[in-house]
């Protein structure tokens, strides 16, 4: 009889998260916190399913955001649609302007697990043809929604020498980049955490 094998995913406490620092949306001080949350000593790896809803943990998920200036001087941002097949149910049909996803045991014997899962779900969705920078640039909390209440978001920023971004995963659909003053105009057709990140990265610009 065949078992079917159960993802597990780092996770830390979210006790932990609480002591570091507690905040609902964004936070751009991510050397407060994750010194502490990556620490190997404090990262578990547990059920996905289980995880899914149990409030009292929190999922760790790179989010990386593209970004490129246009030659007219334009700010623009890569942005797609969740497919109906992709791992998180209740995101489905959500616009988007964050690649990522779980740290797993895939990546959890090497030197830094954390930094293997981002460039493993970056392999994974997208095609970057391009040179680019990139920086941490804060974190996100939302314990509004169900989804938000089990998972933290480490915002990565890529700013990209070319737009070619492109999406390798067949659920990452309607993708491209789009002047950011447009995404800010229809944010309701976002997911939460891009909602927050947008207000958070561009709102000012």
């Amino acid at each position: 009889m065949s078992t079917v094998e159960v993802e597990q995913v780092m996770v830390v406490k979210a006790e932990l998260f609480h002591q570091c620092g507690y905040f609902q949306g964004f936070s751009d001080q991510p050397d407060r916190y994750l010194p502490t949350l990556l620490a190997p000593h404090n990262t578990q790896y547990l059920p996905r399913d289980q995880m899914e809803r149990d409030p009292n943990f929190k999922q760790l998920i790179p989010y990386c955001i593209f970004q490129h200036r246009s030659a007219d001087g334009a700010l623009q941002v890569f942005q797609y649609r969740r497919g109906s097949g992709q791992g998180e149910s209740r995101l489905h049909k959500k616009r988007s302007v964050g690649i990522g996803g779980h740290v797993s045991t895939l990546d959890a014997d090497k030197h830094s697990p954390y930094d293997l899962g981002m460039q493993r779900e970056l392999d994974e969705e997208v095609i970057i043809d391009t040179e680019f920078e990139q920086q941490l640039v804060g974190l996100i909390n939302d314990d509004q929604t169900e989804v938000g209440k089990v998972h933290l978001g480490i915002v990565h920023l890529f700013t990209v020498t070319k737009p070619s971004v492109t999406a390798r995963e067949t659920e990452i659909i309607e993708s491209g980049f789009r002047p950011v003053h447009e995404l800010l105009s229809e944010l309701d057709d976002f997911e939460t955490w891009s909602q927050i990140s947008l207000q958070a990265l561009f709102r000012r610009l």
